[in-house]
């Protein structure tokens, strides 16, 4: 029996960690530690990388999307529609500034918002759209940046989870009027520890963005607005260079093991990723879908074959948010896919190896069901 990780973060550090370690003793030589030079060389870098104006670096994926909010002046007991099927960060978010999150359904092909349902959600006191771009996929854009405009609403993308991700030619990230991206050590440019970025063409946005990062700081002894301490860490950031550079290839070698998945797995009762029209998936999880997820997730545990469900209960549904008054049944395409999914590993040094013997494995699960 092997040991296959759902994630191998020591796999990823082994052949950059000499260039790691040498990044942080030079920051630290430095001893510029508040917004320095890695976190502004970043910021350039990745506006860059995304085709943005500009990059403004925070503390994390959450922080990027409250902020967003605020610049984007979104007020308390405004309506900001999202989708359920995220992790709870989103709608943390928009509570957190006093706004009412809104959910509408998913695209059960994509696990993205489906732009039908957010038409049906839109009411006078909406104020902002945040499309998640779920798993690796861009929503889909071109329809969502349509209904916002004809209400005159701000979108906002949640791309935690889609870093170098490409709707009809355009990454993520420069297709709303910011991009959220989360620097979390799991995701497809990961730093070791926390850290966000927004990006914007929006000069005015992203100079209230810096605002908010860092206190509502001008100058030494003013502050302009009640800020928060927001701050991208500097060696996070000098770690976040050198993984930047590499995110190309490493979402190349994701998008190559999804394809073994992909042809390893055909022909089987399971539902596989669809990378829909126009779009380029970077696969931050490999998810398939089957009614028997639960027992096929306790399977392949005991074939040393790690697992995960993102996400086991939709947003709408948590405890956090009941003063909603969300019922059971009121989003069906994303609460029925909370219940089917299944996230196999995926990660840049996974072998085709691994990849045959995790998919050989789904397939025993079935077959022995076909024989039970």
């Amino acid at each position: 029996m092997r040991n296959i990780p759902f994630v191998d973060l020591k796999a990823g550090f082994a052949p950059i960690k000499a260039e790691v370690m040498k990044a942080i003793e030079d920051t630290l030589t430095g001893m510029n530690l508040n917004i320095g030079p890695n976190c502004r060389a970043l910021e350039d870098e990745f506006a860059a990388f995304c085709g943005t104006r500009y990059a403004v670096g925070v503390g994390s994926g959450t922080e990027a999307l409250q902020f967003s909010l605020l610049a984007a002046e979104v007020k308390a007991g405004d309506e900001v529609i999202t989708a359920p099927h995220t992790f709870f960060a989103t709608a943390e978010a928009i509570a957190c500034i006093g706004a009412v999150p809104v959910f509408a359904d998913i695209d059960p092909a994509t696990y993205t918002i489906d732009p039908g349902a957010i038409e049906q959600k839109i009411t006078s006191r909406t104020r902002a759209i945040i499309p998640i771009h779920m798993y690796g996929q861009c929503a889909d854009m071109e329809r969502i940046n349509d209904i916002a405009r004809r209400h005159g609403i701000t979108v906002i993308e949640d791309a935690c989870q889609a870093h170098g991700a490409l709707y009809q030619g355009r990454k993520s990230g420069s297709l709303g009027a910011a991009g959220c991206f989360s620097f979390y050590f799991t995701k497809n440019l990961g730093a070791y520890g926390e850290g966000g970025i927004v990006t914007t063409d929006d000069a005015a946005l992203a100079e209230k963005m810096r605002l908010y990062r860092n206190h509502g700081h001008t100058s030494k002894y003013a502050h302009e607005v009640i800020g928060y301490n927001g701050r991208l860490d500097e060696i996070q950031a000098a770690i976040l260079r050198i993984r930047l550079k590499l995110l190309d290839d490493y979402n190349r070698r994701r998008r190559e093991r999804a394809d073994w998945y992909r042809e390893r797995l055909s022909g089987l009762p399971v539902t596989l990723p669809e990378e829909a029209a126009g779009r380029h998936h970077v696969y931050h999880l490999y998810v398939i879908r089957t009614g028997e997820r639960d027992r096929l997730m306790e399977f392949l545990t005991g074939r040393g074959i790690g697992t995960g469900i993102h996400y086991r209960n939709p947003v709408h549904l948590q405890k956090a948010v009941a003063h909603l008054g969300y019922k059971k049944g009121d989003i069906p395409a994303a609460e029925q896919a909370c219940e089917e999914i299944l996230s196999l590993p995926m990660y840049p040094e996974l072998s085709s190896d691994d990849c045959a013997y995790v998919a050989d494995s789904v397939r025993e699960f079935f077959e022995r069901q076909e024989n039970s």
